[in-house]
């Protein structure tokens, strides 16, 4: 049967259309070789990139009615779409990945987070059903996963757990498309004292250490995403650190890319949660891409990449002095942190790019349709 023929459906109950791993990288590198649908909550009807993006209109109040009528409409208009591969990216979806099986279709289940372990960091999740919640909750997805055709995991860390329940488990990183950040700015001559934050804010991805740290530091930070939380953008506005920060809500990846040219550095000092730690976040090597110097947390696996690459300083996330520290070190040594942000970029365009994940998911579905 022609490649092109094989016709497969992504289905999210949660992410934008434009979801960078979901739309620009996976469905978009899937539609060179096959039919690819896009089904997603509440999204607008389009085709970009050779795409067919289906908007699934839902009306819903509240967690647990995204779960029941989001999903209920979700797998409603996947029978009408009839496709070969079901592709799914929300751990609610779940549900409906035996009926899909049962239809006789190929159904793979992506899994961005490891998600018992951020089940435990919620800070929304009353502590005292925490653990019982997430065992369940790691009980369930084992059983489904070991049932479906194929796992796609977004880091080594989470292959590793779904590969004791289904051998056809891969990761594929979330990494930078090659060509869609890099910048050639000279760092020395073409910057202002401007340092940026990419991503979505909450308390555990360390904003308040962050505006703490530049409470007297000469400099603007450009903090680019949504408050997440309930009230803490209130309590974030009453540090005195607020007065030197810029804020551009959510932006598209054209004014990511501003961001980068602008600034001359980038903050990746999440807490150390259990699910954070293993973790491979986009933004640190966006940052690479782009050739900024990098802050993170120091976390072994982060510090295997970033401090050994040579490409940024890894700090106590928790300490806002530390990170002060880094920032102004960094700031202070233009030529070192020209280097740095040299390195990084090497290393996105030999190694950590999607252009290599793209070959691995490619490869994956080969093999499955074989």
């Amino acid at each position: 049967m022609p490649n092109k023929k094989i016709h497969i459906c992504h289905l999210t109950s949660v992410h934008q259309t434009t979801d960078v791993r979901i739309f620009h990288k996976e469905c978009s590198s899937l539609a060179k070789k096959y039919d690819v649908t896009l089904l997603v909550i509440n999204g607008n009807n389009d085709f970009i990139n050779d795409v067919k993006i289906i908007g699934v209109p839902v009306t819903y109040k509240n967690r647990r009615q995204r779960f029941t009528k989001a999903v209920n409409q979700l797998y409603k208009k996947a029978m009408e779409v009839d496709a070969d591969i079901y592709h799914f990216h929300d751990p609610e979806i779940l549900r409906i990945a035996k009926k899909l099986k049962r239809k006789g279709k190929k159904v793979i289940y992506d899994v961005h987070e490891d998600l018992p372990r951020q089940i435990l960091s919620k800070p929304y999740i009353n502590p005292i059903i925490k653990y019982p919640l997430s065992i369940f909750v790691e009980y369930f997805e084992n059983k489904i996963a070991s049932k479906l055709d194929g796992i796609i995991t977004a880091t080594p860390h989470i292959k590793e757990r779904f590969l004791r329940v289904n051998k056809n488990t891969i990761s594929i990183n979330n990494f930078p498309i090659l060509n869609e950040l890099l910048l050639n700015i000279d760092y020395n001559t073409k910057k202002e004292n401007i340092i940026c934050y990419v991503g979505g804010i909450t308390k555990i991805r360390g904003i308040k250490e962050i505006v703490n740290s530049i409470e007297s530091l000469d400099l603007k930070l450009l903090i680019a995403g949504d408050f997440l939380e309930n009230g803490l953008r209130e309590e974030v506005c009453q540090l005195k650190g607020w007065r030197k920060v810029e804020e551009l809500g959510f932006i598209n990846r054209k004014e990511v890319k501003e961001v980068y040219a602008k600034s001359k550095l980038g903050l990746v000092t999440l807490h150390p949660v259990i699910n954070y730690i293993e973790a491979l976040p986009v933004k640190m090597f966006e940052y690479m891409a782009a050739g900024l110097p990098i802050i993170a947390s120091n976390f072994p696996l982060w510090k295997s990449i970033i401090e050994n690459n040579e490409c940024g300083i890894c700090v106590n996330p928790l300490n806002p002095k530390e990170i002060k520290e880094a920032i102004e070190y960094i700031l202070n040594n233009p030529e070192l942190a020209s280097i740095m942000g040299r390195n990084g970029k090497k290393l996105v365009k030999e190694k950590y790019n999607w252009s290599i994940e793209e070959n691995k998911l490619l490869n994956f579905y080969s093999s499955l349709i074989e």
